[in-house]
């Protein structure tokens, strides 16, 4: 006998397999809404901060750009903060507040926003850079505003206008084109005709054709850019060139003309030189005309998040309608998920307590794979780095007692003997005092380097470097500093080897070797600096002729404040600081730096620096210490 299904139990069913089905479908509805108003709000929030982020650092490169220094800066920095409702702040490259709009908002953020360097324009902030440069010349990053010695008088740019709105005038007349005069960054006009081919007016054409010619003070400002390239050229024996008013360039021979437009017979090994060259030269006339790199930083005016999302009022309703229809269905779902996800956040928020109070091994424990379970991992994450960093921090403050403790206690000596009459306060004095001062602001900035590098926050520039170039440089750099302790400093490099790294930090790196050596070398002793390609990559080596280091002392030359002299006398040493902002600048290059000594033959260090691009976050980079 059949036994039926009371009809109650069959309509409960029923109903809740109808229920689940809604609270299944209501929350994937409202997920979706959610995630939907939610996205489109971030998005444009996203948008506007990019917007303003750009239009900040627009605004302030132009203002390196046209401006030596730095000076009234803060005229132009306090109204655009209030425009765009951040806190606007410019530090030199070592911490020096330039400009600052909200000064009593507290201390600046741990990471930098960008930096502000009119030769070295961030293309992500500013993407119409790349179709404002001429050509492939090198220089595509420097800002067009930048005019330097290209700037006409007045009376160069009447001229020139005159005769432009000449052709203008020949141009609406006589050819019916819509044109106008448009004034370049240098006061140089152009004709502008928007979407006309000017090729079959050749009457106009011909009243303008004197407009492209260089003015006396553009030819004075090209002959000393064509002497800065033709001096970069012959350092890598190649032929001289002539560069143009628009940075193309052009060289000739016997037999033909090679050009750096399209169609050139001339090999792209020598074409990149070229270029290479013409950009560091234009850098290089354009300096002493713009403002120096500057580090900016841009923060809410507050302290607070500098994003908040609202849901529009029509979501808002949409949400609760549909939230509505299956409250009473999703309240056993609800509470069940809200047990399963406060137990976690109980633990997130217990383990936040205990590292406010101190603890620094404050963990939680991580099971699945959900939302909760990543924000554990991140929790955890940020725990660990932050003990790490407590560490750091306590041997380094240990560290800059124990190398400050000297030279602190002999300046307030000699102060002191001074306020008693003990001592005279004469230049000599003065002269020792000031001595002790710049070790002080030589140890501060080389600490600064290390924690930087400690912190992952070294920034490196990377570019094609050759490496000719770039030992000339440190070479001639450390001249007076060898030939003073009678040193004989050379440079020995094999073909033109190049490296893809940061050259201000790859200068400083091997300028810091190269101090080094000299110091510990005595007179009528030698200092060789060279490079060679080797193993699908680059060596730089420095070999001098001194004393060398013992083998039980050569495994700790790169740690930090160590010296093998163990007076630390600041005769025979620096701050030991040296070869460890070595060691971290080749890291961040995914290099190394070796060391073998022989004495008392000597001592070389080495480099090795791989061909690819350092893996470590682009951007400007640091200015380089000095010797330790």
């Amino acid at each position: 006998m059949r036994r039926e299904v009371p009809l109650h139990r069959s309509l409960l069913l029923r109903l809740l397999t109808l229920a689940v089905l809604i609270a299944v479908g209501s929350i994937a509805a409202t997920a979706w809404l959610a995630v939907r108003t939610t996205t489109g709000a971030i998005r444009q929030e996203q948008g506007q901060a990019l917007a303003d982020d750009a239009r900040i650092y627009d605004t302030l490169i132009a203002y390196a750009a046209t401006h030596p220094t730095w000076d009234g800066v803060d005229t132009t920095v306090r109204p655009l903060a209030e425009q765009v409702g951040r806190r606007i702040t410019l530090t030199t490259e070592s911490g020096t507040p330039v400009a600052d709009s909200a000064p009593e908002a507290g201390p600046l953020p741990a990471k930098p926003s960008a930096t502000v360097d009119a030769l070295s324009v961030d293309t992500a902030l500013t993407p119409g850079i790349d179709a404002l440069a001429s050509g492939d010349t090198g220089s595509a990053r420097i800002d067009p505003r930048t005019t330097g010695p290209y700037l006409l008088p007045p009376d160069e740019r009447r001229a020139l206008r005159d005769r432009a709105t000449q052709a203008v005038t020949c141009l609406q007349g006589r050819a019916k084109i819509e044109a106008a005069v448009v004034d370049g960054p240098t006061g140089r006009p152009r004709i502008d005709t928007p979407g006309t081919d000017l090729s079959d007016t050749i009457a106009c054409l011909q009243d303008r054709s004197d407009l492209a010619d260089p003015t006396a003070t553009e030819r004075k400002a090209l002959a000393q850019l064509n002497a800065l390239v033709n001096t970069c050229l012959a350092r890598r024996q190649l032929p001289p060139v002539r560069v143009e008013l628009d940075w193309t360039w052009t060289r000739q021979r016997a037999a033909a003309t090679e050009t750096s437009r399209a169609g050139t017979t001339i090999d792209q090994e020598h074409s990149r030189a070229v270029n290479s060259c013409v950009g560091t030269s234009r850098r290089e006339q354009l300096l002493p005309y713009v403002a120096p790199a500057a580090t900016l930083f841009v923060a809410d005016p507050g302290g607070r998040p500098t994003s908040t999302f609202d849901l529009s009022r029509t979501n808002q309703a949409r949400i609760a309608a549909v939230a509505g229809l299956v409250l009473l269905v999703t309240v056993g779902v609800t509470v069940l998920a809200g047990i399963r996800l406060t137990r976690p956040l109980h633990a997130l928020t217990g383990a936040a307590q205990r590292m406010r109070d101190g603890d620094g091994s404050a963990r939680v424990q991580v099971s699945g794979r959900d939302e909760i379970a990543r924000l554990a991992e991140a929790f955890n994450d940020m725990s660990e780095r932050r003990e790490r960093l407590e560490h750091l921090r306590r041997a380094m403050v240990s560290d800059i007692a124990h190398e400050m403790r000297t030279p602190v206690t002999n300046i307030r000596g000699w102060l002191e003997a001074a306020e008693d009459g003990v001592a005279a306060l004469d230049r000599r004095l003065v002269s020792s005092l000031l001595e002790e001062a710049t070790l002080l602001q030589h140890v501060i900035a080389d600490l600064q380097d290390l924690a930087q590098a400690d912190a992952g926050a070294l920034r490196l520039h990377p570019e094609q470097v050759y490496l000719a170039d770039l030992l000339a440089q440190v070479a001639e750099a450390h001249r007076v500093q060898a030939d003073s302790a009678a040193v004989d400093l050379s440079v020995r490099v094999d073909a033109d080897p190049q490296v893809y790294a940061d050259p201000v930090r790859l200068r400083q790196a091997v300028g810091n070797l190269v101090t080094n050596a000299v110091r510990h070398t005595p007179a009528g002793g030698s200092v060789t600096i060279s490079a060679r390609t080797a193993n699908g990559g680059v060596t730089i080596a420095v070999a001098d002729t001194g004393s060398g280091i013992s083998a039980e002392d050569l495994p700790r030359v790169f740690d930090r404040f160590w010296r093998a002299e163990k007076s630390r006398s600041r005769q025979t040493g620096g701050s030991g600081l040296g070869l460890a902002i070595v060691r971290k600048l080749a890291e961040a290059h995914n290099g190394t730096v070796t060391a073998t000594s022989t004495p008392p033959q000597g001592t070389t260090f080495t480099l090795h620096l791989p061909t690819d691009p350092p893996s470590s976050p682009a951007g400007p980079p640091s200015s380089p210490t000095g010797p330790w």
